[in-house]
């Protein structure tokens, strides 16, 4: 479920964004736009083992918006933090944008508010079109995806960054609204997936997904 390979995209991803059992059924490993993000350990945080309470209280700062998913889908954010203050926000505004995808995918949601608040234009376009790669199949995404090896680095003094992350779709799958079908990766996919995602601040000092690319295998 790659968001490129899967068929995903976080914010603007590019090349290929594999977030979730590459598109499900769909390409190898570096597609281009359909995958799933986010997850939670359980029902909504969107923080697995560490950094949870961070991007709860960031998001009240900014009137950042309220970002659920079921217990049927876990996404589990580990080791999700920086040593400067400044990459830990990137991380946890990259954390949160990818919650809302994966949110507005479950919920069958490609103009999700939530979503928007976390994309530039471009980035936005990117991802309305991943999400409805789902949707428009009657597709959502249960299981756990797990999401690691973070790093943000900041440049153009501090306005634009660039996160990297992992994700492991072993435990993702989709499962189609009408039939109830459930798939996962076909047999011999690489479930571990590179992303990078191109970030900028907003006047609001929201960091938001510009474009984002993805690896299959691309992980250690």
């Amino acid at each position: 479920m790659a968001r490129s390979t899967l068929s995903i995209t976080a914010g603007t991803f590019t090349a290929t964004a594999a977030l979730f059992l590459t598109a499900c059924g769909g390409g190898g490993d570096d597609s281009s736009s359909e995958d799933t993000k986010g997850a939670d350990t359980g029902v909504g945080t969107g923080v697995g083992s560490s950094s949870p309470s961070a991007s709860a209280s960031a998001a009240a700062a900014a009137g950042r918006p309220e970002i659920t998913l079921p217990s049927s889908f876990r996404l589990t954010f580990e080791d999700w933090t920086a040593d400067e203050p400044g990459q830990q926000t990137v991380l946890n505004d990259g954390n949160e944008q990818l919650r809302a995808g994966y949110a507005a995918i479950i919920a069958g949601d490609p103009d999700s508010e939530a979503l928007a608040f976390y994309d530039t234009e471009a980035g936005l376009s990117q991802d309305r079109e991943w999400i409805k790669s789902y949707t428009d199949k009657e597709l959502t995404v249960l299981g756990e995806l797990p999401v690691f090896e973070p790093e943000a680095t900041l440049f153009a003094e501090e306005t634009k960054a660039q996160l990297r992350y992992c994700t492991d779709e072993s435990e993702a799958r989709t499962k189609n609204r009408k039939t109830g079908k459930v798939e996962a990766n076909p047999p011999g996919t690489d479930p571990k997936v590179a992303y990078t995602v191109t970030m900028q601040k907003n006047d609001q000092g929201v960091w938001q997904a510009v474009s984002t690319e993805s690896k299959r295998g691309g992980c250690s």
